[in-house]
Protein backbone atom coordinates (compact mmCIF):
# COMPACT_ATOMS: atom_id res chain seq x y z
CA UNK A 1 0.00 0.00 0.00
CA UNK A 2 1.31 3.44 -0.89
CA UNK A 3 0.12 6.83 0.16
CA UNK A 4 -0.25 9.52 -2.48
CA UNK A 5 2.75 11.81 -2.71
CA UNK A 6 2.27 15.30 -1.26
CA UNK A 7 2.10 16.66 -4.81
CA UNK A 8 -0.75 14.35 -5.86
CA UNK A 9 -4.35 15.58 -5.59
CA UNK A 10 -5.81 14.41 -2.24
CA UNK A 11 -8.54 11.80 -2.12
CA UNK A 12 -10.61 14.16 0.07
CA UNK A 13 -10.23 17.94 0.01
CA UNK A 14 -12.58 20.01 2.17
CA UNK A 15 -12.66 23.75 1.56
CA UNK A 16 -14.24 26.45 3.71
CA UNK A 17 -16.97 24.05 4.88
CA UNK A 18 -19.86 25.42 6.93
CA UNK A 19 -22.71 23.43 8.52
CA UNK A 20 -25.06 23.40 11.47
CA UNK A 21 -28.52 22.61 12.76
CA UNK A 22 -31.50 24.93 12.28
CA UNK A 23 -30.22 28.41 13.22
CA UNK A 24 -27.16 27.10 15.06
CA UNK A 25 -23.83 27.23 13.23
CA UNK A 26 -21.47 24.39 14.18
CA UNK A 27 -18.77 24.37 11.49
CA UNK A 28 -17.25 27.52 9.98
CA UNK A 29 -14.54 27.69 7.36
CA UNK A 30 -13.27 24.13 7.86
CA UNK A 31 -10.48 23.34 5.41
CA UNK A 32 -8.38 20.18 5.39
CA UNK A 33 -7.35 17.28 3.17
CA UNK A 34 -6.66 13.54 3.34
CA UNK A 35 -4.46 11.78 0.79
CA UNK A 36 -5.27 8.31 -0.55
CA UNK A 37 -4.09 5.58 1.83
CA UNK A 38 -3.44 8.06 4.65
CA UNK A 39 -4.63 7.77 8.25
CA UNK A 40 -5.72 11.13 9.62
CA UNK A 41 -7.33 12.03 12.97
CA UNK A 42 -9.56 14.96 13.85
CA UNK A 43 -9.47 15.64 17.58
CA UNK A 44 -10.99 18.21 19.90
CA UNK A 45 -12.97 18.57 23.07
CA UNK A 46 -16.68 17.70 23.33
CA UNK A 47 -18.80 20.15 21.36
CA UNK A 48 -16.01 21.07 18.93
CA UNK A 49 -18.06 19.85 15.96
CA UNK A 50 -16.30 16.55 15.22
CA UNK A 51 -19.40 14.39 14.73
CA UNK A 52 -21.10 17.16 12.75
CA UNK A 53 -18.07 17.23 10.47
CA UNK A 54 -18.34 13.51 9.67
CA UNK A 55 -22.10 13.72 9.21
CA UNK A 56 -21.66 16.64 6.83
CA UNK A 57 -19.02 14.78 4.83
CA UNK A 58 -21.41 11.84 4.43
CA UNK A 59 -24.40 14.04 3.63
CA UNK A 60 -26.42 13.39 6.78
CA UNK A 61 -26.14 17.09 7.65
CA UNK A 62 -26.40 19.51 4.69
CA UNK A 63 -23.45 21.77 4.00
CA UNK A 64 -24.29 25.47 4.22
CA UNK A 65 -21.24 26.48 2.27
CA UNK A 66 -17.88 25.31 1.01
CA UNK A 67 -16.76 22.27 -0.96
CA UNK A 68 -16.26 18.56 -0.28
CA UNK A 69 -14.09 17.31 -3.12
CA UNK A 70 -13.72 13.53 -3.24
CA UNK A 71 -11.66 12.01 -6.04
CA UNK A 72 -11.71 15.47 -7.61
CA UNK A 73 -15.51 15.84 -7.66
CA UNK A 74 -17.50 18.10 -5.35
CA UNK A 75 -19.96 16.00 -3.36
CA UNK A 76 -21.27 18.85 -1.21
CA UNK A 77 -24.73 18.75 -2.80
CA UNK A 78 -24.94 14.99 -3.39
CA UNK A 79 -27.27 12.86 -1.22
CA UNK A 80 -25.75 10.44 1.28
CA UNK A 81 -26.47 7.35 -0.83
CA UNK A 82 -24.46 8.77 -3.72
CA UNK A 83 -21.50 9.37 -1.43
CA UNK A 84 -21.71 5.78 -0.17
CA UNK A 85 -21.79 4.54 -3.77
CA UNK A 86 -18.71 6.67 -4.46
CA UNK A 87 -16.81 4.77 -1.76
CA UNK A 88 -17.33 6.75 1.46
CA UNK A 89 -18.41 4.90 4.62
CA UNK A 90 -19.00 5.88 8.24
CA UNK A 91 -18.72 3.82 11.42
CA UNK A 92 -21.04 5.77 13.73
CA UNK A 93 -20.39 6.51 17.36
CA UNK A 94 -21.60 3.95 19.90
CA UNK A 95 -21.41 0.83 17.74
CA UNK A 96 -24.88 1.33 16.29
CA UNK A 97 -26.21 -1.89 14.80
CA UNK A 98 -29.61 -3.32 13.85
CA UNK A 99 -30.34 -4.97 17.20
CA UNK A 100 -33.17 -7.22 15.98
CA UNK A 101 -31.11 -8.65 13.12
CA UNK A 102 -28.36 -11.24 13.41
CA UNK A 103 -24.69 -10.43 13.00
CA UNK A 104 -24.76 -12.02 9.55
CA UNK A 105 -27.82 -10.04 8.49
CA UNK A 106 -26.18 -6.79 9.63
CA UNK A 107 -23.16 -7.59 7.48
CA UNK A 108 -25.35 -8.44 4.51
CA UNK A 109 -26.92 -4.99 4.77
CA UNK A 110 -23.46 -3.43 4.74
CA UNK A 111 -22.77 -5.08 1.39
CA UNK A 112 -26.08 -4.26 -0.27
CA UNK A 113 -24.38 -2.05 -2.88
CA UNK A 114 -22.03 -4.87 -3.91
CA UNK A 115 -23.88 -6.49 -6.82
CA UNK A 116 -21.34 -9.20 -7.59
CA UNK A 117 -22.00 -12.26 -5.38
CA UNK A 118 -18.37 -13.35 -5.41
CA UNK A 119 -17.18 -9.89 -4.42
CA UNK A 120 -19.70 -9.82 -1.60
CA UNK A 121 -18.54 -13.25 -0.40
CA UNK A 122 -14.93 -12.06 -0.53
CA UNK A 123 -15.84 -9.00 1.55
CA UNK A 124 -17.57 -11.21 4.12
CA UNK A 125 -14.51 -13.47 4.32
CA UNK A 126 -12.35 -10.38 4.85
CA UNK A 127 -14.57 -9.14 7.69
CA UNK A 128 -14.54 -12.55 9.37
CA UNK A 129 -10.75 -12.78 9.03
CA UNK A 130 -10.38 -9.32 10.56
CA UNK A 131 -12.92 -9.98 13.32
CA UNK A 132 -13.05 -13.77 13.97
CA UNK A 133 -15.52 -13.24 16.80
CA UNK A 134 -18.12 -12.04 14.32
CA UNK A 135 -17.93 -15.38 12.52
CA UNK A 136 -18.57 -17.13 15.83
CA UNK A 137 -21.56 -14.83 16.47
CA UNK A 138 -22.94 -14.84 12.91
CA UNK A 139 -26.33 -16.29 13.92
CA UNK A 140 -26.62 -14.26 17.14
CA UNK A 141 -28.87 -11.22 17.43
CA UNK A 142 -26.76 -8.08 17.29
CA UNK A 143 -28.60 -6.60 20.26
CA UNK A 144 -27.19 -9.31 22.52
CA UNK A 145 -23.54 -8.50 21.74
CA UNK A 146 -21.18 -6.77 24.14
CA UNK A 147 -20.22 -3.14 23.51
CA UNK A 148 -16.91 -4.15 21.99
CA UNK A 149 -18.55 -6.73 19.75
CA UNK A 150 -21.12 -4.20 18.54
CA UNK A 151 -18.31 -1.83 17.63
CA UNK A 152 -16.60 -4.64 15.71
CA UNK A 153 -19.86 -5.33 13.89
CA UNK A 154 -20.35 -1.67 12.98
CA UNK A 155 -16.77 -1.59 11.69
CA UNK A 156 -17.22 -4.84 9.76
CA UNK A 157 -20.53 -3.70 8.27
CA UNK A 158 -18.82 -0.59 6.88
CA UNK A 159 -16.03 -2.72 5.39
CA UNK A 160 -18.50 -4.88 3.48
CA UNK A 161 -18.75 -2.21 0.77
CA UNK A 162 -14.94 -1.99 0.50
CA UNK A 163 -14.88 1.81 0.92
CA UNK A 164 -11.97 3.90 -0.28
CA UNK A 165 -12.56 6.38 2.55
CA UNK A 166 -13.57 4.98 5.94
CA UNK A 167 -14.62 7.49 8.61
CA UNK A 168 -14.88 6.42 12.25
CA UNK A 169 -16.65 8.46 14.90
CA UNK A 170 -15.27 7.95 18.43
CA UNK A 171 -14.75 4.17 18.04
CA UNK A 172 -13.23 3.88 21.54
CA UNK A 173 -16.21 5.47 23.36
CA UNK A 174 -17.32 3.37 26.33
CA UNK A 175 -14.93 0.50 25.65
CA UNK A 176 -12.39 -1.12 27.98
CA UNK A 177 -8.74 -0.19 27.33
CA UNK A 178 -7.83 -3.66 26.03
CA UNK A 179 -10.73 -3.53 23.54
CA UNK A 180 -9.69 -0.05 22.42
CA UNK A 181 -6.12 -1.23 21.84
CA UNK A 182 -7.34 -4.14 19.71
CA UNK A 183 -9.72 -1.91 17.75
CA UNK A 184 -6.99 0.61 16.94
CA UNK A 185 -4.79 -2.23 15.75
CA UNK A 186 -7.60 -3.34 13.43
CA UNK A 187 -7.90 0.19 12.03
CA UNK A 188 -4.18 0.18 11.28
CA UNK A 189 -4.41 -3.31 9.76
CA UNK A 190 -7.26 -2.38 7.42
CA UNK A 191 -5.39 0.72 6.29
CA UNK A 192 -2.09 -1.02 5.61
CA UNK A 193 -3.43 -4.24 4.04
CA UNK A 194 -6.31 -2.85 1.97
CA UNK A 195 -5.03 0.67 1.32
CA UNK A 196 -8.19 2.07 2.89
CA UNK A 197 -7.99 5.78 3.67
CA UNK A 198 -8.91 6.49 7.30
CA UNK A 199 -10.47 9.61 8.79
CA UNK A 200 -10.70 9.06 12.54
CA UNK A 201 -12.55 11.27 15.02
CA UNK A 202 -11.45 10.36 18.52
CA UNK A 203 -11.31 11.58 22.11
CA UNK A 204 -8.69 9.03 23.20
CA UNK A 205 -5.80 10.89 21.63
CA UNK A 206 -3.03 8.69 23.02
CA UNK A 207 -4.46 5.58 21.35
CA UNK A 208 -5.46 7.43 18.17
CA UNK A 209 -2.03 9.01 17.82
CA UNK A 210 -0.44 5.53 17.72
CA UNK A 211 -2.12 4.70 14.41
CA UNK A 212 -2.52 7.97 12.50
CA UNK A 213 0.01 9.93 10.47
CA UNK A 214 -1.44 13.43 10.73
CA UNK A 215 -3.78 15.20 13.14
CA UNK A 216 -6.13 18.15 12.75
CA UNK A 217 -7.33 19.89 15.89
CA UNK A 218 -10.89 21.21 15.78
CA UNK A 219 -11.97 23.91 18.24
CA UNK A 220 -15.37 25.60 18.25
CA UNK A 221 -16.09 24.44 14.72
CA UNK A 222 -12.79 25.51 13.18
CA UNK A 223 -9.52 23.75 12.39
CA UNK A 224 -7.00 25.58 14.56
CA UNK A 225 -3.83 23.71 13.60
CA UNK A 226 -2.46 20.50 12.07
CA UNK A 227 0.70 18.48 12.67
CA UNK A 228 2.18 15.01 13.12
CA UNK A 229 1.00 13.13 16.24
CA UNK A 230 4.50 12.89 17.69
CA UNK A 231 4.88 16.66 17.47
CA UNK A 232 1.47 17.43 18.99
CA UNK A 233 1.90 15.19 22.03
CA UNK A 234 4.61 17.52 23.28
CA UNK A 235 2.95 20.70 22.03
CA UNK A 236 1.25 23.09 24.46
CA UNK A 237 -1.21 24.07 21.72
CA UNK A 238 -2.93 20.69 22.09
CA UNK A 239 -3.42 21.14 25.82
CA UNK A 240 -4.84 24.64 25.27
CA UNK A 241 -7.22 23.35 22.59
CA UNK A 242 -8.68 20.91 25.10
CA UNK A 243 -8.58 23.03 28.21
CA UNK A 244 -9.51 26.39 26.63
Amino acid sequence: MTVDSPSAPPLLAVGDLAAGYYKKSVLEGVTFHVRAGERVAVVGRNGAGKTTLLHTLLGLVPARGGTIRYEGRDLARDPAQERVRAGVALVPQGGRVFANLTVGENLDLGGYLVRDARAQAASLDLVYETFPRLRERAAQLAGTLSGGERQMLAFGRALMARPRLLMLDEPSAGLAPIVVKDLMEKIHLVSTTLGTTILLVEQNIREAFKVVERVYVLKLGRIVFEDAPGVLLGDDRLRKAYLG
